[in-house]
């Protein structure tokens, strides 16, 4: 791919759409639990997105939106990636296993689950707690989690958390049954020596890693559901096309360079995504058909162009 140098704009068109879905979902949980004489917990958006196509943009909105008049709801915005493993741990893990998926943070067992159930257990009682942080200039980049003295306690007053925002690249992610991981491995390995036959590059990463790599990946998988069982709403950021992650990464680094004077290369990069790519191709078809089994219309699905303008919107 060719260098590109110019930062991108993104437009938030998303907003006008997610927080009307939002407060609707809100009192929906509010009524629930009011016809059941309970006080309602906190409520709980996951929002999914894939790399570079406005998540950011869109959380910060809602944050500021929320926290704001008329609605002053008192919200805490977590990231999947504040709850990654301590550079050591994840080294020892990189050192334990050959699996390429599992060389750096990203994948799934690279998170502390431990603590990710603390803190959601926490906040679901509105108990004081600490939302933890992580450092991704830590170790050259190779990050670390922050100081515990810096994390932003909350609950600590009369003032507890009423709306939790949940946001990560693979939030919502499920496991698979093992025949479908093999099934999808099996057509994407056809689809690689078809490619190669014809002198062409593969569309996709997955037939490039090995069955058994990708079966270690989608197991621990399985132990995310403590963040997923969570979720009362659900936002999915999808894309016309899973490829354009590498353009708007690409664009994301781009930016950067030129504000930081230093950052990846291009090559870099491409690297860096394509060990995200597999997870696309295993678990976007699911979330893309409803992550919520018998909470109809408790998901909304953004379909964004390579623009990162929504081209299509449902709710699920």
């Amino acid at each position: 791919m060719s260098s590109i140098t110019a930062p991108p704009t993104i437009t938030d068109d998303k907003s006008p759409h997610v927080i009307p879905f939002l407060l609707a979902r809100l009192a929906a949980h509010r009524e629930q639990h009011a016809a059941a004489g309970t006080a309602p917990p906190p409520f709980f958006l996951g929002l999914n997105g894939v790399q570079g196509a406005g998540k950011t943009t869109l959380v910060s909105t809602l944050a500021t939106t929320l926290r704001a008049p008329p609605y002053a709801l008192t919200t805490a915005v977590l990231s999947l990636d504040d709850f990654y493993l301590p550079h050591a741990a994840l080294t020892a893990l990189a050192e334990s296993t050959s699996n390429p998926l599992l060389q750096h943070r990203g994948q799934p067992p690279t998170h502390d689950l431990v603590l990710g159930a603390s803190v959601f257990d926490a906040l679901k009682s509105r108990a004081p707690v600490a939302l933890p942080q992580y450092d991704k200039s830590a170790y050259a980049g190779q990050g670390d989690r922050a100081d515990p003295a810096t994390w932003e306690r909350v609950n600590e007053g009369e003032e507890k958390i009423a709306v939790v925002v949940f946001e990560g690249w693979s939030v919502g992610f499920k496991s698979l049954e093992e025949k479908e991981v093999e099934a999808k491995w099996v057509a994407a390995r056809k689809a690689e020596d078809e490619a190669e036959r014809k002198g062409e590059q593969g569309a996709g990463q997955l037939g490039k890693h090995k069955l058994w790599d990708l079966l270690e990946v989608n197991e621990a998988l399985r132990s995310y559901d403590v963040f997923t069982d969570a979720l009362d709403a659900f936002v999915h950021i999808d894309a016309e096309d899973t490829r354009y992650v590498y353009a708007w990464r690409l664009e994301q680094e781009a930016a950067l360079r030129a504000s930081k004077g230093t950052g990846m290369t291009d090559e870099q990069v491409i690297s860096f995504v394509n060990g995200y790519y597999p997870a696309y191709e295993l678990y976007s078809p699911s979330l893309r058909r409803g992550l919520f089994a018998s909470n109809t219309g408790a998901q909304m699905r953004l379909v964004v162009g390579r623009d990162r303008m929504i081209k299509k919107v449902e709710v699920i």
